[in-house]
């Protein structure tokens, strides 16, 4: 009798965890071996992952890496409009901002399901059928392969929310897309479209969604079809501006959306990953992983006790404005911010009322 090692069984409820049957080369199921599914199951607000979310996830992986009938993992989420966009700023605000010990806790959980990512014994595929963003993004690019709508954006939004995006991308964003490509991206948090992360190579493929008269298109918002601009740039995949964003819109309101294609990519890649020896492919990607754990298992732990007491200031402020600010007016006001703190003035909750935008007027 098979011996199961699974650490616990458990009953899924934040997320979704399906076993799908893996295809042969002509495209027939083959009965007894499959992929896992992992799902983020938060879409209303856009995937961002809760406590009791990143323990599922945790577990998921373990219980994916330990089958043996799969043969690699995909870790996506439910709908169309993101990925994942992070952790859930609601629950940062309400209950972490003001006290570190909790959140030190928390991070701890989420150090770990960034590494169970890392040792899942089996090929981890990102689907990202939306926006990846923040923490969204650190845990994407645990992952081997990403494969993606044309529709997804990808980027980080720490510095602009009180955080600092050291849950993985200041450890291996570089790694893909050079160190001054992840600087602009980490501190300055300007979204690259899938087609921008695919030039520069975040990602590994990306596939049509839209969809007008039954007929897939690319994504209207970016400029796919000019090469550089006055200044002789490369603007391949940048969003449109002004009259071309205008029409580009009403273009896409005319649209559905079919997700059938970033399946069809995904399950490719499962496919062409069947037709190799498990152990021979899993000792390359081991090897490959490395690359990125040098970097992780060095700063996790320094950088998660730094997360902890950032949450009595910046964070604090940043999480809460963000989800108690009104609509279109999340950020602080950092030009404030910067006068006070020149003036010296403390860290405290007369300072985060001064800032914030759900206290003024």
């Amino acid at each position: 009798m098979l011996k199961n090692h699974d650490l616990t069984e458990i009953e899924f409820s934040e997320i979704l965890y399906e076993k799908r049957p893996a295809k042969d080369a002509d495209g027939n199921d083959i009965d007894g071996l499959y992929s896992a599914w992992i799902l983020l199951n938060n879409p209303q607000q856009y995937n961002s992952y809760t406590t009791k979310a990143v323990k599922e996830v945790i577990l998921a992986f373990r219980k994916a890496s330990n089958d043996r009938s799969v043969v690699a993992v995909v870790f996506t989420a439910v709908g169309d409009k993101a990925f994942c966009t992070g952790g859930n700023t609601k629950e940062y605000a309400e209950y972490y901002a003001g006290n570190p010990q909790e959140y030190s806790q928390y991070m701890r959980l989420f150090n770990d399901m960034v590494s169970a990512v890392f040792i899942c014994e089996k090929p981890v595929i990102c689907r990202v059928n939306g926006m990846r963003i923040a923490g969204g993004q650190e845990i994407g690019m645990a992952g081997d392969f990403t494969i993606a709508s044309d529709m997804a954006r990808f980027g980080q939004a720490g510095p602009k929310h009180g955080s600092a995006a050291i849950g993985g991308a200041t450890d291996f964003l570089h790694l893909y897309v050079g160190i001054e490509r992840a600087i602009k991206s980490l501190t300055l948090c300007e979204m690259w479209s899938a087609h921008q992360a695919y030039q520069i190579g975040l990602i590994s493929d990306i596939v049509p969604v839209l969809k007008v008269d039954g007929k897939f298109i690319p994504n209207p918002l970016v400029v796919i079809d000019r090469m550089t601009d006055d200044f002789g740039k490369i603007i391949y995949g940048t969003m449109k501006t002004g009259d071309e964003l205008k029409k580009a819109k009403e273009i896409l309101a005319g649209t559905e959306v079919d997700l059938s294609r970033l399946d069809e990519m995904v399950n490719s890649y499962i496919t062409k990953l069947l037709y190799t020896f498990p152990n021979c492919t899993m000792k390359t990607l081991t090897e490959m992983r490395k690359k990125k754990l040098e970097h992780w298992d060095k700063n996790k732990e320094s950088s998660r006790e730094w997360l902890a007491l950032n949450m009595m200031t910046e964070a604090k402020a940043g999480f809460r404005a963000f989800n108690e600010g009104p609509k279109g007016r999340r950020e602080v006001d950092f030009v404030k911010l910067r006068l006070l703190l020149a003036e010296g003035k403390e860290w405290n909750d007369d300072m985060i009322r001064a800032i914030s935008p759900q206290y003024q007027v």
